[in-house]
């Protein structure tokens, strides 16, 4: 099958292709889990960071991947670069690839700059995050650690809570989740749902106690403060008495209920504090396996193997 050189979105892959980084990711989630966590597949790789937006998880990901497989990765750091003096994207990307790059990754505030960069650069390309698109890799992981925990994720009902409108992580996991085989559903207030979401594969609905209840894993997502216009919700307090996971909601979901959360959670408002301590909350196994992921990512794209490069095979 004809696969990629670049991940620039979830939906641009066939659910082999998905399959095949999750089986790399296994194999690198149990290196990391070894006294010394590294492996020399990308010794003399280069990989370069290029985020023009703030990013601790996601940043810090990408770079424990690339050491974790030798290579040298490099931060572009926007603040301090020739970016403030006006030079364009395309400048800043073909003057990155001119010292010999082999990748990038790439997050921007703009829908499509990896596409842009990927058109026009010789080197691997990666979506980190390109405005309310996609963000392929964050779905990857969070399909991964759902994989991980229960084994399958045919026919399991999956609900995305929250800020749906605003959220890059949503489009790429409802896409992701439904190729794995998932029934996805997603819950929030009317303003925070585009209107054609349902196209993209998913159930909608407005009130979250009418679902909640019944679904194998709850995905909750960050209110996205500084992308909302004002009145986008009433208040803090009444979008967490509708749409939180609180902790009287808590003592109603099924005790084998998955929770996951991509982060930052903002705490006491998406979900209350209790929700930390329970045993089926995957927050910090969807960090650990980021690395995974994207270790297996950045590998398949570099070596040009399995069924992600289209010059391969």
């Amino acid at each position: 099958m004809a696969g990629l050189k670049n991940l620039l979105g979830i939906a641009e892959l066939e659910r082999e292709a998905i399959l095949t980084i999750l089986d790399q990711a296994k194999r690198f989630r149990e290196v990391l889990d070894r006294p010394i966590p590294i492996v020399p597949a990308l010794r003399g790789k280069t990989i370069v960071n290029l985020f023009f937006e703030p990013s601790t998880r996601t940043l810090t990901s990408f770079n424990l991947a690339a050491s974790r497989l030798s290579a040298q990765c490099l931060n572009f750091a926007v603040a301090a670069s020739s970016t403030k003096k006006g030079e364009s994207i395309l400048d800043t990307a073909t003057n990155i690839e001119a010292m010999r790059v082999d990748g990038v990754v790439i997050r921007h505030s703009a829908a499509g700059v990896p596409h842009f960069l990927a058109r026009r650069v010789n080197c691997f390309v990666v979506n980190a995050g390109d405005g309310r698109h996609e963000h392929p890799t964050q779905a990857l992981l969070d399909g991964f650690t759902l994989i991980e925990h229960l084994g399958t994720l045919e026919g399991k009902k999956v609900l995305i809570v929250g800020d749906i409108a605003h959220s890059r992580v949503a489009r790429s996991a409802i896409i992701c989740l439904n190729k794995l085989g998932a029934r996805v559903a997603v819950c929030g207030p009317p303003t925070l749902l585009p209107a054609d979401i349902a196209e993209l594969g998913c159930e909608v609905f407005y009130y979250l106690d009418r679902i909640l209840y019944e679904v194998d894993v709850i995905h909750m997502l960050r209110l996205q403060a500084e992308r909302m216009t004002a009145n986008t919700i009433p208040s803090l307090r009444e979008y967490r008495l509708l749409y939180g996971l609180t902790r009287e909601r808590l003592k109603k979901i099924k005790p084998e209920t998955v929770i996951t959360h991509p982060g930052p959670v903002n705490w006491g408002v998406e979900m209350d504090y209790d929700v930390r301590e329970l045993p089926q909350t995957l927050i910090m196994n969807q960090v650990k396996n980021g690395v995974a992921v994207r270790m297996a990512v950045l590998y398949l794209l570099a070596l040009g193997r399995g069924i992600l490069n289209e010059e391969a095979g």
